[in-house]
């Protein structure tokens, strides 16, 4: 299933920002970030393909991964539920007509919380003893469903599996808690013969902690959906690779996902420089003989990597070229020696559609999951229009 999506025409930017009553100032900038739906779609159905029996928790956190939730109601549409980090963010799809489960992943921290997950429909994890309390306390007016945590080995939230049985019970006693679902979380799914704590050995304490309890079961990320299907319970909980980016284990390519997001801009800028000409602060690329360096209106104010260093790839009209010199606030340098007839106007991609996501992350020591969450507020997003 491949997407037919193609890019949008560029729009002039409007400021997203209101700068002492100037918001609708027209600025040119041409940096877009393109969301294109019919990719979340097929990113979803490979999804299913590897859990055939099992219900979808779509990850949905922060913002979608930066692609916005009003995109990942429409994306992950077909998902039998939606999970994220954030209350208001909860709120916020049931304002944008999503009827089905919501979950959040950390449940709930405050005790004001709980009224409002019971006014919304949105179901919570408990993973702390604190949290039961103020379950337990709360003056609700239904019940909520709730997923009790079991730190299995990645050792951040949950009951040990000594304790979770008990922690079961307390649920179970409550007049405030209707379902209860049981999971955990996978530190190390894409490499299961890792040395410290192995999937296997995850599986077996979760198996172990919570033989004979009633409820449903929740344990795949997406490297655990990708690349061990077997392991597939009640539910799965897909975030990543819904988006393009692979967990690890293969490329996106390999496991046929395709990206959701491309970030794309232009050559603002054209300087031809001779050999010990150097470029950007610090002077850190010095040329070694005559090159043409092309300016793009992309920087780390942006959200693209201040850290990428030189050689990072980048595609200037659809050529892979190289990031050279230092990521500034608002610019970045790239070498045009591969494309002689690149001008001011010319395209740019920075990640997405020909430019995976994880080969511009792993140039610069990092992964695609930061570099969706962290496309900054002032870069325009648009979708993709479908080509019919």
């Amino acid at each position: 299933m491949a997407s037919t999506a193609v890019h949008a025409p560029v729009e002039w930017h409007r400021l997203p920002y209101n700068y002492e009553g100037c918001k609708n100032i027209v600025m040119p900038r041409p940096l877009i970030a393109t969301i294109d739906i019919a990719a979340m779609q097929h990113n979803l159905a490979i999804a299913k393909q590897h859990a055939p029996a099992a219900k979808v928790w779509a990850i949905v956190k922060a913002n979608g991964y930066g692609h916005g939730l009003a995109h990942a109601v429409r994306g992950f549409a077909a998902a039998d539920g939606l999970g994220l980090i954030e209350l208001d963010g909860a709120v916020r799809l049931r304002e944008l007509g999503w009827q089905k489960p919501i979950l959040l992943l950390e449940g709930f921290f405050h005790a004001e919380d709980v009224a409002l997950l019971a006014q919304h429909r949105v179901q919570t994890a408990i993973h702390c003893n604190e949290q039961m309390t103020m379950l337990e306390q709360a003056k609700l007016d239904a019940p909520l469903d709730v997923h009790l945590k079991m730190n299995s080995g990645m050792n951040r939230l949950g009951f040990v599996p000594s304790a979770f049985r008990a922690a079961y019970a307390r649920l179970r006693a409550m007049g405030n808690v209707r379902n209860i679902s049981l999971i955990t979380h996978f530190a190390n799914a894409e490499c299961d013969d890792h040395p410290q704590i192995s999937l296997t050995e995850q599986v077996r304490r979760f198996q172990d902690g919570s033989a004979g309890l009633a409820g449903e079961r929740s344990l795949s990320n997406s490297a655990a959906d990708l690349l061990h299907p077997e392991i597939a319970t009640d539910w799965v909980r897909p975030g990543i690779m819904l988006y393009g980016g692979t967990p690890g284990g293969g490329t996106a390519a390999e496991f046929g996902l395709l990206p959701a997001m491309t970030l794309a801009s232009e050559i603002i800028g054209v300087q031809d420089i001779v050999a010990a000409d150097a470029v950007g602060y610090g002077s850190r690329f010095v040329a070694m003989h005559p090159m043409k360096i092309g300016v793009v209106a992309c920087g780390y104010a942006d959200g693209y990597p201040r850290h990428a260093p030189g050689g990072t790839p980048i595609l200037v009209d659809g050529v892979m070229t190289r990031i050279v010199g230092q990521v500034s606030m608002d610019m970045i340098t790239v070498d045009l020696s591969p494309i002689p007839n690149a001008r001011i106007g010319s395209k740019v991609t920075l990640w997405g559609d020909g430019l995976p996501i994880d080969a511009v992350a792993h140039a610069a020591g990092t992964l695609g999951y930061e570099l969706m969450c962290a496309v900054a507020p002032r870069v325009r997003i648009v979708e993709a229009r479908t080509a019919t």
